[in-house]
């Protein structure tokens, strides 16, 4: 297949994928399957991707970061979705929770947790999503009232990553009144907050290796120190500036995975012998290659622009945030099924790569953001 070469990639970045590529090879690859079955990684793992600063890439480096690039992450995801693998939880638990995190807490907050996140020793799960307000954030109904020094979070969360692994957990929570406005942010620390009580994990029929729980908080009692930021009602304008990174994440992520379907495919049809020839020698099966290869290059050189302005500290449009994710996930799930139909059967076993690739993409079109509603706010700029 033609080389490609992404071109805000540096000698340095090429050394970094090298180290997250034996990483992966290493240490998640040969256990994919034990972390799919008990629905979790083993915390070693994630441990040595902290020492090896796999992990919070992007933080400054007096929270414990690397004060590296977007780019970094961006080499890292790439890694991942080489290896067909959703079990190690990059995207929530490496870059998205401490962006959020980040982003949001106040420099003492930030000295206090991020060091121990950014090293593996804990893990920082994301408390959002709600049984009837997924992609609706504003239609959050958490509240978080207070009493003296402490508030009191009462209501249930949904679709939370690493909700049985994390020992804290940024929340989510209603202050004040109906809307954006009303919503703030709270870093719960779990075996300090009895009311904090997580569910089982939740069955899914992709992207198995992260435990994805449902969290009830019952009268749960929190410092009153522990309000990100140290003021109500900032919540959905923090949340809504990391969400644009997160959809570009799932983007990125998407086409890379389309990238790997396609490797995969073409290396099966030009080994499998089908009516005294190889599956490669249809016409058909080139012309099916030859659509998917190029509307992911499309989809590459759309990702490796935007990756390339936010790693120079440019700001994204937000539409572009947006197209990327509806687009790179949509062509995802499309690529995948179009590359799984060339193994035939094969592709329908589980011991091959391209059936975990093809059952953990459908999600991407939902989270995030259904891109549905992302469509309809692209809409609204028009």
């Amino acid at each position: 297949m033609q080389s490609y070469r992404s071109p805000w990639m540096t000698e340095e970045l090429d050394m970094l994928r090298e180290t997250a590529r034996r990483f992966f090879e290493e240490e998640v690859a040969p256990k994919a399957d034990k972390f799919r079955a008990q629905h979790h990684i083993d915390r070693d793992v994630w441990l040595k991707a902290g020492e090896l600063g796999l992990l919070c890439m992007s933080i400054p480096e007096e929270y414990g970061g690397m004060g590296a690039s977007f780019a970094h992450e961006v080499v890292v995801m790439e890694e991942q979705a080489r290896i067909c693998d959703t079990t190690f939880g990059f995207i929530p638990g490496a870059l998205n929770g401490p962006a959020f995190f980040h982003g949001t807490a106040s420099h003492e907050q930030l000295l206090r947790w991020m060091p121990d996140i950014a090293s593996g020793k804990k893990m920082l799960s994301v408390c959002i999503s709600e049984p009837d307000a997924g992609t609706d954030v504003k239609a959050m109904r958490t509240t978080a009232r207070r009493e003296g020094d402490e508030y009191v979070l009462n209501g249930s969360k949904i679709f939370i990553t690493h909700g049985q692994q994390a020992e804290l957990s940024l929340v989510a929570a209603r202050t004040g009144g109906p809307g954006a406005k009303g919503i703030s942010l709270f870093m719960v620390e779990v075996d300090k907050t009895p009311g904090f009580k997580v569910s089982k994990v939740l069955d899914k029929i992709g992207q198995n290796g992260l435990d994805t729980c449902e969290i009830f908080l019952d009268d749960a009692r929190i410092p009153a120190e522990n309000l990100v930021g140290g003021e109500e009602g900032r919540g959905f304008g923090q949340l809504m500036d990391v969400f644009t990174r997160e959809r570009l994440s799932i983007g990125i992520v998407g086409i890379t995975c389309a990238e790997r379907a396609i490797e995969l495919a073409t290396e099966h049809a030009k080994m499998r012998k089908m009516l005294g020839q190889t599956l490669w020698d249809f016409q058909n099966t080139k012309f099916t290659l030859a659509e998917c290869l190029t509307e992911a290059r499309i989809g590459r050189v759309f990702i490796d622009h935007l990756v390339k302005q936010l790693s120079n500290g440019e700001q994204l449009e937000p539409n572009d945030a947006l197209m990327a994710k509806w687009w790179g996930s949509e062509k995802q799930c499309e690529i995948i099924d179009r590359c799984l139909q060339i193994f035939g059967g094969y592709g329908y076993m589980t011991e091959y790569p391209i059936a975990h690739l093809y059952m953990d993409a459908r999600v991407a079109r939902i989270y995030g953001g259904s891109n549905e509603t992302l469509k309809d706010l692209i809409s609204r700029t028009m």
